[in-house]
């Protein structure tokens, strides 16, 4: 008995340890969060501060340099918002980063200074497809680029004679960071280059690539962070259409440019009118919709429908084919030459649309894109914010529409749990798609933590146009219902897909997951499906995730807002339009 006694006490006192050391672990959490804001203020305050200085001036040394080659070589009239102040920046040796929203100008930021001035200026960019479209266009100005591949092209060649010194015409070296981190080659020529004192810019696109917050985090682009060592006094221009204030810091400390001029354009556009429409669980009716806006409201108009994979991306263009349509497909599993003939096709005006993977996207700059569709929504608001962002690149009105639908959800969810935040940011996207209110530019500005009005939409979105009238209903009953339906599938050791929530809901499907006290909702499956997404995003569900050797899946279980349920009092505030009868 005093034996058991003894054992009780130690267990109490362990128990105390551990209670205490949960106590400092937070205590400790808490104050490196506080040292880590204090030092994000520091240098906040230090960008700032060099924010303050005039970069738009045209008093500097090469002014004048710069609007001859902008006018005379580059055929521009006139500086874009925010396009002087950064060639300013980097030319007066500062490191810079650059937010502005897609077909804003950036390139021009480090093409400009690159032709006007003498020197390597080293710009890494993600995708092929990309580097290809920039050197196109540079071609046409007659303009010579390199880029630096594992293929034999002549403007591989022509990089390596610019590296070595042999060509000082091309000033302009294209890269991926999966090739600088691989080439030993490469890094000798650009130390060799350095000591010379011919490098004179690192230009990095797509920056938020760099931190693991990010919504394209590519692991590769860490290997960046070694350029300010190894490049001591070469500034480094960082640039990105999507990058919240936490990517941001994590990016500067990662490139190791802490106290970098930060300039960021407005991420409103304000000729694109956004859209969202459920989508067609049919795929017949889901097809004669696309066809129908392609053939009306899109008739004689250029523009991009995105899909998710290579393979939805072949189907839908022979589809949409063979309703009469002119469309291309455009992946990254095309060979070069084949995608060069798409793209000239759709640059012409041959082909209506081009239907490309969002993984891959386009990449390309086609002033008169006068609709985006896409197919399947987006993995993130950055990524759909920089798809979108490929129409209207005129100034002129354009269209960008998303359809959606909840199984698209748990799709898409399985190819992002790998990533840090990849299944906190589609729950954003999520969140987009269901609110039944909210101008569509306000929500887009709130997730770039910009300051927004309503009346600043002026009726370019679907909410704001037909004002739509809403109201708010407690949900908690039909959360508890879905609890039942999962219980009784958890104790059957039944995993539950979304189809088969639903079904069981409806008391439809197999017998053994329906639960005889869940009464049969009288509202539609549309809006079951948008009372579990809400609860999804909210924490009352959570997806579970199993992995095979042939597929992921997910199912739904309780999340981790379950215990809230259990208070009879507690709400699930849902907001829909008025009339649904819940």
């Amino acid at each position: 008995m005093q034996k058991i006694f003894i054992i009780s006490k130690k267990d109490r006192e362990i128990r105390q340890i551990d209670a205490e050391i949960r106590k400092l672990k937070e205590r400790k959490e808490a104050l490196i969060e506080r040292k880590e804001k204090i030092q994000n203020d520091v240098v906040r305050q230090k960008s700032l501060e060099l924010s303050k200085r005039d970069w738009n001036n045209t008093n500097f040394p090469w002014s004048k340099k710069l609007q001859t080659v902008l006018t005379d070589v580059l055929k521009k009239e006139s500086f874009r918002d925010h396009q002087l102040a950064v060639i300013n920046a980097i030319l007066s040796g500062e490191d810079t980063i650059l937010v502005m929203p897609t077909g804003g100008g950036k390139s021009l930021c480090y093409q400009l200074p690159a032709i006007a001035t003498k020197g390597l200026t080293l710009v890494v960019s993600p995708l092929i497809a990309l580097i290809e479209d920039q050197i196109h266009g540079l071609q046409k100005l007659n303009i010579k680029a390199g880029m630096l591949t594992s293929s034999k092209t002549e403007q591989v060649k022509l990089a390596w004679d610019a590296l070595d010194g042999k060509d000082d015409s091309v000033n302009l070296i294209y890269i991926t960071p999966e090739f600088m981190k691989k080439s030993k080659r490469f890094m000798s020529k650009l130390q060799k280059a350095f000591n010379q004192k011919r490098v004179k810019l690192f230009a990095i696109d797509e920056v938020h690539c760099c931190s693991t917050w990010g919504h394209d985090f590519r692991p590769d682009y860490q290997f960046l962070g070694c350029l300010k060592a190894m490049f001591p006094g070469v500034p480094i221009l960082g640039l990105t259409a999507t990058a919240t204030t936490k990517i941001l810091d994590d990016v500067q400390k990662m490139l190791d440019i802490q106290s970098c001029l930060i300039l960021r354009a407005p991420f409103n556009r304000p000729n694109l009118t956004y859209e969202v429409r459920r989508k067609p669980n049919d795929k017949e009716n889901c097809l004669s919709m696309l066809s129908n806006l392609l053939k009306t409201r899109f008739a004689g108009k250029s523009g991009i429908i995105y899909t998710t994979t290579i393979k939805d991306a072949e189907t839908l263009t022979k589809s949409l084919r063979d309703q009469g349509l002119k469309l291309g497909c455009y992946h990254a599993m095309l060979e070069p030459e084949v995608r060069s003939k798409i793209y000239h096709r759709w640059i012409t005006g041959e082909y209506q649309a081009v239907i490309a993977t969002i993984a891959f996207g386009l990449g390309i700059d086609k002033p008169d894109v006068r609709f985006v569709i896409h197919h399947c929504m987006s993995k993130s608001m950055e990524n759909y914010y920089q798809e979108s962002g490929r129409a209207g690149r005129d100034g002129k009105k354009a269209t960008c529409i998303v359809l959606y639908r909840l199984a698209d959800v748990f799709k898409l969810s399985t190819m992002v749990i790998g990533d840090k935040v990849g299944l906190q940011n589609l729950y954003k996207t999520l969140e987009y798609c269901l609110d039944a209110s909210t101008c569509r530019r306000s929500i887009i500005a709130t997730h770039f933590n910009e300051t927004w009005s309503k009346k600043d939409c002026k009726e370019m979105c679907d909410h704001c146009l037909k004002n739509k009238k809403t109201e708010t209903t407690d949900i908690a009953k039909y959360c508890k219902e879905i609890y039942q339906i999962i219980d009784k599938a958890r104790l059957a050791e039944n995993n539950l897909t979304l189809l088969k929530l639903v079904d069981a809901w409806y008391n439809k499907g197999a017998a053994n997951l329906r639960v005889s006290t869940v009464p049969t909702p009288k509202f539609s499956r549309e809006t079951a499906e948008a009372i579990i997404g809400f609860l999804l995003i909210n924490g009352y569900l959570k997806e579970d995730f199993v992995f095979n050797a042939y597929a992921n899946l997910s199912y739904l279980i309780r999340g981790p807002n379950a215990s809230f349920i259990e208070d009879n009092d507690h709400k699930i505030l849902f907001t829909h339009e008025e009339g649904l009868k819940l």
